[in-house]
């Protein structure tokens, strides 16, 4: 019985007879396994010998690689579908449109990069931060939206998150486009509120006319700006809820008609009629290409107006070039040429309409200004959606790519000529006289004093005018550079009342303009330089000496090397070849000597 069940347990299943002669089980087992050893011991070598050679190595180092990268590209792949897959989740009705110029996986949100001191040249990293905690604004919404569009509280890019930085001491690359998350265009125009935002404490706001301005102080000012006094210049800041305060077209209560800055009345009536976006531009002095928006949409194209102001010299060059039509239109761009305009340097020119854009087009909603140098990628309806309205915002403007203190921007701009340096210092020096400092942490959550003045986006409402009126005025005052002025006038509004701008990242700027050269630089640039191929001349071995070639006898696969012997006696042979031929040429020379004496 013992016996019996060692064997069943043993088996595990299998008939008893097996069980009782393990013996022959075993010898049966063992003369099977001999032949399978025996071929082993014949593939093995076989197998070493193959794997010696180069070309077998070589095939299967090639194999391995190309399975690694295969493995790699579907891990890739499967990470970005997942990824993609959880930052749209959640979206209503339409998937969110994420730009993309540059495509890298999104990550969760990382801290905020912020410099680490007054002039910090860390370049602007793209981080993910919580807009309204950033700029400081309330929670109170600014902006009421439709039922229809508000939808769900949340927002359909509420998952979008920017990569983290890169780690520190790693290669440091110059400015980049970034990704933004866009709602598609008829979303995002659905998203546009329905009433004005609110603008704190101010609510009228009227300009000042002086037919006959009198500059009563030795520095600055002009008679477009009307030279107001210091005293008027601080009484500005002083924000109540009406107000009276220099902006510009001070010789009459019409801008554009008889103010300086003066435009055609039928232009006039056009830039008087309502709506609620417009994109401007302008390019004085024929400074810069025109640049033709792309990826607009029908519905841009049928309610959004493009608006060129130019100055009679860049008509001229228009014209002269056939890009204008009869219609005065280059494109999209409706051309609005400027006369008497107030400034000889063409710079200053271009900052009335970028600042002063509500003086002149009275009866709109929302402007996007970009630089004439720039184009538009990106639908404006897309852009508005994103930076101001899901942002509860009326003004926005991205911050520079790498410097966020005012005092390193002025070292910048004196170093590359963009002003005179005595007029620069004037500046810095009577900003540090009202309380300047540079920029450091304590400033937080504002995120830099340096904004990247090329792109305005903005909702026209009493504080964001006021804000850029003030602001035009320093650079009537001072210098045109706007970027040293921005900071000052900012901060004193916020110490009055509850408001900012959004400082957006200069990446995101990136992504939805593109920077051209400037219209000298283009055409001083050098042609570009065709590649040419410098081909080797072909060896001819056997042609330049006339002697037939010899094949290379080898033994072996080895080169057979040269007898020093043999090279001796081939030099001494060429010696003596040499020595015949002369003497041959020197003989009869002799023989007609000789004949004739």
């Amino acid at each position: 019985m013992t016996g019996g069940s060692l064997g069943l347990r043993g088996s595990y299943g299998s008939s008893q007879s097996s069980a009782k002669f393990p013996s022959i089980a075993r010898k049966s087992s063992s003369k099977m396994l001999v032949p399978s050893l025996r071929e082993k011991e014949r593939v093995l070598p076989v197998i070493c010998r193959y794997l010696g050679r180069r070309r077998v190595a070589m095939i299967l180092l090639v194999a391995l690689a190309l399975l690694v990268f295969i493995w790699g590209s579907l891990t890739v792949s499967k990470d970005a579908t997942e990824t993609t897959g959880s930052n749209v989740k959640g979206s209503s009705d339409h998937l969110p449109d994420v730009h993309t110029v540059r495509k890298f996986k999104t990550r969760s949100a990382s801290p905020l990069h912020r410099p680490s001191a007054a002039g910090s040249r860390s370049s602007d990293l793209p981080v993910d931060i919580d807009t309204k905690k950033r700029n400081g604004r309330s929670k109170a919404p600014l902006h009421q939206h439709s039922e229809a569009a508000s939808g769900s509280s949340q927002h359909p890019c509420h998952k979008f998150a920017l990569p983290p930085p890169p780690p520190p001491g790693g290669r440091q690359r110059g400015p980049r486009p970034c990704s933004v998350c866009y709602l598609p265009v008829e979303q995002a125009r659905a998203r546009m509120p329905i009433s004005p935002s609110v603008s704190p404490v101010l609510r009228n706001l009227t300009y000042v006319v002086d037919e006959n301005p009198l500059k009563t102080e030795p520095h600055g000012g002009s008679d477009f700006g009307g030279y107001p006094s210091l005293k008027q210049r601080n009484d500005s800041f002083d924000i109540r809820e009406s107000m009276t305060v220099h902006c510009g077209f001070v010789k009459g209560s019409k801008p554009g008609h008889q103010t300086g800055f003066d435009i055609d009345e039928a232009d006039l009536m056009e830039l008087e009629q309502f709506h609620d976006v417009i994109v401007a531009s302008a390019i004085f002095g024929k400074y810069d290409i025109i640049q033709q928006p792309k990826n607009i949409s029908e519905a841009s194209r049928k309610n959004v107006p493009f608006y060129m102001f130019v100055d009679e010299e860049t008509e001229a060059y228009m014209k002269n070039s056939s890009v204008m039509d009869s219609n005065m239109k280059v494109g999209l761009w409706r051309i609005i040429v400027v006369h008497n305009i107030p400034y000889s340097d063409s710079r200053r020119n271009g900052k009335v309409p970028k600042l002063l854009l509500h003086r002149i087009l009275p009866n709109v909603r929302y402007s996007i200004w970009i630089d004439g140098k720039l184009q538009l990628v990106v639908d404006p309806y897309q852009v508005l959606e994103r930076f101001l309205w899901s942002q509860n915002a009326n003004f926005a403007i991205s911050r520079h790519y790498r410097r966020f203190d005012v005092f390193e921007e002025a070292e910048a701009n004196k170093a590359a000529g963009k002003y005179d340096n005595t007029s620069i210092d004037y500046q810095i020096e009577f900003y540090i006289r009202e309380g300047l400092t540079p920029y450091t942490n304590a400033k937080f959550p504002i995120t830099s004093d340096v904004p990247e003045g090329c792109v305005i986006i903005r909702e026209h409402v009493p504080i964001t005018n006021l804000f850029t009126c003030l602001w035009f005025n320093e650079v009537d005052r001072f210098t045109s550079r706007d970027q040293l002025s921005f900071s000052t006038v900012r901060d004193k509004i916020m110490e009055k009342v509850k408001w900012s701008s959004n400082m957006f990242l200069d990446c995101e700027r990136r992504n939805f303009v593109i920077q051209a050269y400037h219209r000298d630089l283009l055409e001083h640039k050098p042609p570009p330089v065709a590649s040419v191929i410098r081909r080797p001349p072909p060896l001819n071995r056997d042609g330049a000496t006339g002697r037939t070639p010899v094949k290379n006898s080898s033994r072996h696969g080895k080169d057979k090397r040269s007898n020093p012997r043999h090279h001796r006696k081939s030099v001494a042979g060429n010696r003596d070849k040499h020595v015949i031929s002369q003497a041959r040429k020197i003989k009869p020379f002799l023989l007609v000597s000789e004949f004739a004496s």
